[in-house]
């Protein structure tokens, strides 16, 4: 039975909107041109490979449906499981429900910690004792693990070749037909990096995200590849599953903070006066609170009601989803503020030029002029400062949920892996694999996104614009 929390509608309303804009800008040129502009640059095109992966994740964990049951009910109905799953859980069904008594290493066939055992002549024994999953198929863990890991490796590096291989001849038979040009001239024109768009980059970046995917797949398949957590739990699909909690933050915080931005920042620097006062007392009043204060006490207050409310939700999922799309709220509420500042000093400027001048001098409404040449005008201040925040509002839900105002302690999320690992760390022998996990990731959602963002800004921003 198919689920929508609110969170999943929110992301397929972006998705839609992000598609017409698409298509939207294909038609026009003065929009098609700036995107030409990024497609140029090859670190960016390699940036977006990788945040389509993540992105893919993120949608795939947003199917969420509930499981049919074995039986009938007594008047003959089909019977659904109170556990919500997703898409991602679905294909992930084989890392997710092998479980292991307590932490055990990455690649590791044994617990992290010793245990009595008992001995078949009835004697105990300290020892590690097996993993009932992670390396169960090796009958010697200690000599055929590392050559079963590498013959593991090479099978499925040479599965995502074959798949690669696949996907570049569809490609180079599609821009052969395209360019009406020979499929050797396509070809060369694409290893040698003399398309407009870096095929090159895409290409490399997706043969590479493939080979691993596919390496992670068969080798998560036979031990738990980034270790267990205390309760058992695959860190990897810990990992995994997170990446839709991150790109819920910072995308659909911006949903809420662009309105507030946008509108406010335009009439403040174009109407000027009262309005500019207002609107300015408004954002530096809410400046001058606290971020972290706030969200507390809103996390808080909300915290109580889900408490003195349990039973308005059908499922712990659904109120640990409420929980984060108001933490996405109360993070658009209080980050608008410096995108409204910028919008405001640019309007301020606009406001002033010739064109401008003449249209109020022959009568054009007011909303025409805002939207026919202010906005088009400081798109590229929203669009550069939203990739921006875009980071800063991942590693804000990391902090967040580092000091439990952040979201639902049972919703996966990269933040509550930081915070669990805090204990792990001061242990011995120490657990390190959660917090390694939470960081890879992480940081390399980041690093692509500003990366991506710095081509933005080259291409859209007026000031470093370079003519082609």
């Amino acid at each position: 039975m198919p689920v929508l929390f609110w969170t999943d509608i929110l992301i397929f309303v972006l998705v839609a909107v992000v598609t017409a804009f698409f298509f939207y800008a294909r038609r026009r040129e003065h929009l098609r041109a700036p995107w030409r502009q990024v497609s140029r640059s090859g670190v960016a095109m390699g940036s977006v490979v990788v945040l389509a992966f993540y992105a893919t994740v993120a949608l795939l964990d947003s199917l969420h449906f509930r499981p049919v049951l074995g039986d009938r009910g007594e008047d003959g109905r089909v019977q659904y499981a109170h556990e919500v799953l997703s898409v991602f859980d679905l294909l992930a069904t084989s890392i997710r429900t092998r479980d292991e008594k307590t932490y055990s290493a990455p690649f590791a066939a044994f617990l992290y910690a010793k245990e009595t055992v008992e001995l078949p002549d009835g004697r105990q024994e300290r020892r590690y004792p097996r993993l009932r999953h992670g390396g169960s198929h090796l009958q010697n863990p200690d000599e055929d693990k590392i050559g079963d890991i590498i013959a593991t490796s090479v099978f499925a590096s040479v599965k995502g070749l074959l798949v690669w291989s696949g996907s570049c001849t569809v490609l180079l038979l599609l821009l052969a037909g395209r360019t009406r040009k020979n499929l050797g001239v396509v070809f060369e024109d694409v290893t040698r990096g003399r398309t407009h768009t870096r095929w090159r980059s895409i290409l490399v970046t997706l043969g590479f995200l493939l080979v691993v995917s596919f390496v992670a797949a068969d080798l998560s398949a036979k031990y738990h590849i980034l270790g267990t957590d205390k309760v058992g739990e695959d860190v990897f699909y810990q990992t995994l599953k997170s990446i839709r909690t991150g790109l819920v933050i910072g995308t659909l915080t911006t949903l809420v903070m662009l309105p507030f931005a946008i509108l406010l920042g335009i009439m403040a620097g174009y109407f000027r006066g009262w309005v500019d006062d207002v609107i300015q007392y408004v954002y530096t009043t809410l400046s001058s609170i606290p971020g972290v204060l706030l969200i507390a006490a809103a996390v808080l207050i909300l915290q109580v009601y889900l408490d003195n409310h349990a039973e308005q939700f059908a499922s712990v999922a659904e109120r640990a989803d409420l929980r984060l799309l108001f933490l996405c709220l109360i993070l658009g509420v209080t980050s608008w503020t410096s995108l409204c500042r910028y919008l405001r000093g640019e309007t301020l400027k606009l406001r002033e030029i010739d064109y401008i001048q003449a249209a109020e001098a022959l009568g054009v409404r007011h909303f025409s002029i805002i939207s026919r040449h202010i906005l088009p005008n400081v798109m590229h201040i929203v669009l550069i400062t939203v990739v921006l925040d875009f980071s800063g509002l991942v590693l804000a839900e990391a902090v967040l949920s580092y000091v439990q105002i952040g979201v639902d302690p049972t919703m996966n999320s990269w933040g509550n892996m930081i915070n669990s690992a805090r204990l792990e760390m001061a242990r011995e022998p120490i657990v390190w694999w959660s917090l390694f996990a939470a960081f890879v990731f992480m940081f390399t959602l980041v690093l692509s996104a500003n990366l991506f963002s710095d081509a933005l800004r080259d291409a859209f921003d007026p000031r470093m614009r370079r003519q082609p």
